[in-house]
C-alpha cells in the first residue's frame, strides 16, 4: 500500500513533462493517451483531460476544435511559453536523472 502511493507520487512528477513532450504538434486527447501508453506511460482520462485544461489555462498549451472525421475534437499543442517550459523541464529532468543515477549506484564523488 505504501509503495503504491509512493510510486503514484513519483509518477505524478513526470506526467506533465511526458504530456508536454508529445505536444510539439497538434494532437487530440485520445491520440495523446495512445502515444503515451505505447511508449510505456499509460494515463487515465480522468488525469489527462483536467491536466490539459489546466495547462491551457496557464498559457502552456493552445487548442483548437477540428471536425475532420466525424465529431469535433479539441486538438492541443505547445504554445511558445510551453515550448520554453518543456525545454526547461527537460533540462531539469536530465540533471535529476544524472544525480539519481549516481545516488542509486552509491557513487559518493
Amino acid at each position: 500500500m505504501v509503495s503504491e502511493k509512493l510510486e503514484l507520487e513519483l509518477r505524478r512528477g513526470v506526467v506533465v513533462l511526458a504530456v508536454l513532450s508529445q505536444l510539439r504538434s497538434y494532437r487530440y486527447g485520445y491520440e495523446l493517451r495512445q502515444s503515451l501508453s505505447s511508449k510505456g506511460l499509460p494515463i487515465e482520462e480522468g488525469t489527462l483531460y483536467p491536466l490539459l485544461r489546466r495547462l491551457e489555462s496557464q498559457g502552456v498549451l493552445t487548442s483548437e476544435w477540428r471536425a475532420n472525421e466525424g465529431s469535433p475534437r479539441r486538438y492541443y499543442q505547445l504554445s511558445d511559453t510551453g515550448v520554453k517550459l518543456c525545454e526547461q523541464l527537460t533540462a531539469s529532468w536530465r540533471g535529476l536523472n544524472e544525480v539519481m543515477d549516481r545516488l542509486l549506484e552509491g557513487d559518493e564523488g
